[in-house]
């Protein structure tokens, strides 16, 4: 299987990449250092997730010390959902590549289908505002016309959000970047993403054992996972990325833990071969990042966890 998946406007993603949502601070440069000598050339970021500042103080270091150029890298970042005015978002990009400490990125994402006041920090319901997906695209399709984000695209939309999306882009979305692993296919968003062209890329590719939701379960010991790693003689986390690249999607599997780093790379000399896969059909289905502090009976436009994902849930 090669390393990289083909995106609708020609560039090509690296198909495993590193998360770096919760990433520890003060061990992400490391992280991040030692998961560029594994091989890892695709790093996940986001404004939200508070230490972009620390990536790109290690991002320089390793250009500096030369052991990759930044062309040889995938850098993708996220635009916060309180940054969504069309005029604040090229200034939240803008921020984004100081703090990184680069030019461009290599793709650009709406984080969430969702609008919250500008400055505001946190999830209280009050700041909940309507978002309006098209302005923000507009935004978003100037930025990728200035080459500052070579390709631009969303995160945790639905199939019918990312329909709706695709009937007034100008530039259409290259990326849909979901919640996906064996516990959570998401087929129909799947089957969407691949015959619109929209490449999808899965985060907790393993699933998420510190859950956002109540409901977390350990994918890593389910029984049908742990059958297949068994009998392929790999590790039930190798068996999830394993079955996401197979799928067709992007895996951003995080970990600071040099072992777990090398381990969650060690993906493509192996497959699941046809009988095993058929196996993944009987895995209890559970969304485990639900979005929940985006729905509210009064604030905001998601009265629902219905209507946040159309049904998908």
């Amino acid at each position: 299987m090669s390393p990289f998946f083909e995106l609708n406007t020609g560039a090509k993603i690296p198909s495993v990449g590193l998360g770096t949502w919760r990433a520890d601070h003060g061990l992400i440069g490391d992280a991040l250092a030692t998961a560029i000598k594994v091989g890892y050339r695709h790093i996940d970021c986001a404004q939200l997730y508070e230490n972009e500042e620390e990536i790109g103080f290690a991002l320089k270091k390793i250009f500096e010390d030369g052991i990759v150029k930044r062309e040889d890298l995938w850098i993708t970042s996220k635009l916060w959902c309180s940054d969504h005015s069309p005029e604040d978002v090229p200034k939240a990009l803008e921020r984004t590549l100081r703090n990184l400490q680069l030019d461009y990125l290599d793709l650009y994402l709406i984080h969430w289908p969702v609008s919250l006041k500008r400055g505001s920090i946190g999830f209280k319901p009050e700041y909940l505002t309507q978002p309006d997906i098209p302005s923000t695209w507009r935004a978003m399709e100037t930025l990728y016309d200035s080459g500052k984000a070579r390709a631009i695209g969303v995160s945790n939309f639905s199939t019918k959000k990312l329909r709706d999306l695709l009937k007034v882009a100008h530039v259409p979305p290259a990326v849909n970047q979901v919640e996906c692993h064996p516990s959570w296919q998401q087929p129909q968003l799947h089957s969407f993403c691949k015959s619109n062209g929209v490449h999808l890329s899965a985060y907790a590719p393993m699933g998420s054992p510190g859950g956002t939701s109540g409901k977390s379960r350990q994918l890593l010991k389910d029984p049908v996972l742990n059958m297949i790693a068994e009998k392929l003689g790999k590790s039930p986390a190798q068996v999830a990325l394993r079955w996401g690249l197979q799928m067709g999607h992007s895996v951003l599997p995080k970990s600071t833990n040099e072992g777990r780093l090398k381990e969650n790379f060690d993906v493509f000399d192996w497959s699941i071969p046809e009988d095993l896969f058929a196996k993944f059909s009987e895995i209890e289905q559970v969304r485990l990042v639900t979005g929940s502090n985006f729905v509210h009976e009064t604030f905001g436009v998601y009265r629902s966890l219905e209507e946040l994902w159309d049904g998908e849930i």
